[in-house]
């Protein structure tokens, strides 16, 4: 049986759009999103679910009503709610789709919940590489993939062999990376399927650097970005040939301020919640420093993170 945490009663359970009967896992409604992302804002999500296992995942999307819109949720990195929240369900992948496990020397198997930073920790003991560039990306193997996320000249899906998805029924499917069209931080595959797993084709490494390489990274990382701070990652992609940051900068935004949000000193293409800021505080700060820079430069600035929600 469905779970219930003390925010939520049985009337509401039973106003939920699904059958709960069966179900193992944890069900919130009207849950605080600022719970669940790095910036620490945003507004409710209508319907919150933690799946106690794959299994009880696949049986929760087989009873939700198929007007239902679904939000998967990793561990919040790059991601901005609004402050009128999301509405429908929003899945909890972190902690559940967490199995990480060698299926022949080279090749690993990863769940969409594993982190970037203990794949790339189990990969380096493993005395392999390839994974060195999740290192600093704060979020799940699930996020990396749907967005083919990428440091330091190494991207996701230049690794990926096979895919395991869910779809809208609760169906399994195998897929190949033929099946996706993959760009710079883009990723277009089957629509209403999820992923839920990957095989990655990873490389020996004889000089055994893994852990070394990880923490020449990490520190570059803590030089030149705000870690520690809250923020969503890394705000706009880079444009070809260029650097968002130094647009940014150039533009003359860093330091500056939106309500309580605020372009990081220490790296212009961070907005920090250094204030209480709101969604739409840091909402209106990007819209602001794309239109300096296109009117400056001519480049339109695309966002990376994910704007979701109502206003």
């Amino acid at each position: 049986m469905t779970q219930l945490p003390d925010n939520t009663s049985t009337g509401e359970l039973q106003s939920a759009p699904f059958n709960p009967v069966g179900l193992r896992g944890k069900l919130r409604h009207n849950e605080p999103m600022s719970a669940h992302t790095s910036w620490r804002i945003g507004g409710p999500a209508q319907w919150f679910y933690e799946p106690a296992d794959v299994e009880d995942l696949a049986q929760f999307l087989r009873k939700l009503q198929k007007k239902i819109p679904v939000f998967w949720l990793g561990l919040g990195s790059n991601l901005l709610v609004r402050e009128g929240g999301i509405r429908g369900v929003v899945i909890l992948t972190a902690g559940l789709l967490n199995d990480l496990k060698l299926l022949n020397d080279n090749t690993l198997y990863v769940e969409a919940g594993v982190s970037c930073a203990k794949l790339t920790r189990y990969v380096a003991r493993a005395d392999l590489t390839g994974t060195e560039f999740l290192a600093g990306i704060p979020g799940s193997f699930g996020g990396a993939l749907a967005m083919n996320a990428g440091a330091w000249g190494g991207d996701t899906w230049s690794l990926v062999r096979g895919l395991e998805t869910l779809d809208r029924q609760g169906e399994h499917h195998r897929r190949q990376v033929t099946d996706y069209e993959i760009g710079y931080r883009s990723v277009k595959g089957p629509k209403d399927e999820w992923f839920i797993a990957a095989t990655l084709q990873l490389t020996p490494n004889p000089k055994k650097d893994g852990q070394a390489k990880i923490q020449a990274l990490l520190k570059q990382r803590n030089e030149k970005q705000p870690i520690g701070l809250a923020s969503g990652g890394s705000v706009f992609r880079n444009p070809p040939g260029d650097y968002a940051a130094r647009l940014i900068e150039q533009a003359g935004w860093k330091g500056k301020t939106q309500g309580g949000a605020c372009v990081s000193e220490k790296h212009a293409n961070f907005i920090i919640n250094y204030n209480r800021a709101t969604a739409t505080d840091i909402e209106q700060l990007i819209e602001k420093i794309q239109a300096d820079v296109v009117q400056s430069t001519g480049i339109s600035l695309i966002p990376e993170i994910h704007i979701v929600g109502e206003k």
